[in-house]
């Protein structure tokens, strides 16, 4: 089957940095889909796992990596343990960072982790939601604990780094949960993306955050997600409420201060959506829950897909030009690549 890997950890602008190959076609085993692939988006744990971790290029592999972490597809083949899938059906999922990923014809992918694709929407718009879906859900809703009934409407949410694919989806599962969402972007294209989105405010990350929202009247928010980076952390402990949480995507080797956090008695939580699926929690077939409960709002009309760009088909060139989009940071939304040929 084809396939894009790297061999070698190597800066996006080389040639070799991914690579078109054959590989031989997964078998499903256990709990197991085997998925031909229609459709994949790219987000920057791609780009950080295949860069150099130093300067220059690492050693080369023994054997290809296959990244990608968003697909959506049909299923081809069942493992025999499956009950909730069989082939034919139209599927879309994020996968698992312990397993070759979704740049392939073929991927063998646990159905506990994949969910029904919205029938509303066709195969790149479908691939550009899962991981950021799953991550966003994850973040407010579980460690955050806002309810994503309704139970907290009119709670203050505040997003940084909201024009990205986790952030784009992220407004539009707070907004349905009755939040009121205040939107970091820095440019007016991303400005104009957030606010079609729905936030209620927008304010520039790139300028003093603290003073921006003090300026709209509101002097604390009760939640906070960091979906950029941890350089905002200083502001974030600033405009938390006492008792209120903040959750971050990012790993980090700043400085990280936390008396103010602690006299706040405010908590800070981490979300990684891979956990489940490398730990094989007992819950992992929550998300499997969580996406199909996304495929029915979308298909109600009360989520949209966030993708933005499509490049295709699926290959090296097309793959090192979407990685040098997402490391660029100025996309908004999601890249997606569609269709092997």
């Amino acid at each position: 089957m084809k396939a894009v890997a790297f061999t070698q950890q190597l800066p996006v602008d080389n040639p070799q940095a991914l690579l078109d190959i054959d590989l031989p076609k997964p078998e499903p085993r256990g709990r197991d889909l085997q998925v031909a692939v229609r459709a994949v988006s790219v987000n920057p744990i791609d780009t950080k796992l295949r860069r150099p971790k130093g300067d220059g290029a690492d050693g080369p592999h023994s054997e290809p990596r296959v990244l990608g972490f968003d697909a959506s597809g049909v299923v081809e083949a069942v493992g025999p343990e499956v009950t909730r899938f069989k082939p034919g059906d139209e599927v879309y999922y994020a996968g698992d960072i312990t397993r070759q990923g979704s740049n392939a014809e073929y991927q063998c992918v646990d159905e506990r982790i994949v969910g029904a694709k919205p029938a509303t929407l066709d195969f790149a718009e479908a691939a550009a939601l899962p991981l950021t879906t799953i991550t966003a859900f994850e973040a407010f809703f579980e460690r955050l604990g806002i309810d994503p009934d309704g139970a907290d409407k009119g709670q203050r949410l505040m997003i940084i780094g909201a024009g990205g694919g986790v952030g784009s989806i992220g407004i539009q599962l707070a907004k349905a949960a009755g939040l009121e969402v205040i939107a970091t972007a820095s440019r007016e294209e991303t400005t104009r993306w957030v606010k079609a989105l729905g936030a209620d405010h927008v304010v520039n990350h790139r300028e003093p955050m603290v003073e921006q929202v003090r300026a709209l009247g509101i002097e604390h928010v009760d939640h906070i997600a960091i979906f950029n980076d941890m350089g905002h952390w200083d502001a974030a402990v600033e405009l938390i409420r006492p008792q209120g949480g903040i959750v971050s995507i990012d790993d980090t080797e700043q400085p990280m201060p936390m008396a103010g956090l602690k006299t706040k008695a405010a908590s800070l939580h981490w979300e990684f959506m891979f956990a489940r699926p490398m730990f094989k929690t007992p819950d992992m077939i929550e998300q499997h829950r969580l996406l199909n409960r996304v495929a029915r709002d979308v298909d109600a009309g009360r989520l949209r897909t966030t993708l933005n760009t499509v490049l295709g088909p699926i290959n090296a060139a097309h793959m090192r030009q979407a990685h040098a989009l997402i490391e660029a940071g100025t996309a908004k939304g999601k890249v997606v690549l569609e269709g092997f040929r």
